[in-house]
């Protein structure tokens, strides 16, 4: 159980950190300003629970194939591409700003849920996931992340109703690239002491 209870603990973390100034926040922000939030939170969790879903899927397959030390070391590289990726900075396209705000007869949650499982589809937190479920066990990791990801999701809907557009978007984005380069750092340490 202890193991469980530590993929969840680490995935939900991660995923949250790396959610924070994400193009997903945007857009459930922006969807926030066309539906009612429960709809937009249910469309966001029946999406991240797919996509999270195929990325341990692949994550656990990649982590029982492979040894683990050269896992830890892949995972560093990835987590300090996050953190870079982080700083870079993420913004919504004309075209995913334009399915947004395109009116629709659809229900609000399925019209969310796929445009958020269409978005997540090679980003960062899907990246990130896999990364993890290499690590530690599928289900927790699942479970963590797919929370993490609604949570940090839901905290932008909230923040952005209560504060408008005076976020410290800076702040976050620095604090979330420092938290992905400490477990690069972490991983690779691990990695190092089992190859050499």
């Amino acid at each position: 159980m202890s193991g469980f209870l530590a993929a969840l603990a680490i995935s939900f973390g991660v995923i949250f950190v790396a959610e924070l100034g994400d193009k997903s926040q945007l857009m459930a922000l922006t969807f926030a300003t066309r539906f009612k939030t429960v709809p937009v939170l249910i469309g966001i969790t029946v999406a991240t629970a797919l996509v999270h879903l195929v990325s341990v899927a692949v994550g656990y397959g990649l982590g029982a194939a492979l040894p683990t030390a050269w896992i830890s070391l892949v995972a560093a590289l990835a987590f300090f591409a996050f953190g870079a990726w982080t700083l870079r900075g993420d913004s919504l396209t004309d075209e995913e700003r334009d399915k947004v705000n395109q009116p629709t007869t659809r229900s609000a949650i399925f019209t969310v849920g796929v445009a958020f499982f269409l978005a997540e589809l090679g980003d960062k937190t899907m990246l990130a996931t896999i990364t993890l479920a290499t690590q530690h066990g599928w289900f927790g990791t699942w479970l963590g992340s797919t929370i993490g990801m609604v949570a940090a999701d839901a905290l932008a809907i909230l923040a952005g109703r209560l504060l408008g557009k005076h976020l410290p978007e800076r702040t976050i984005k620095y604090g979330a690239a420092a938290l992905f380069v400490l477990f690069g750092v972490w991983l690779l340490i691990e990695a190092l002491g089992e190859l050499l």
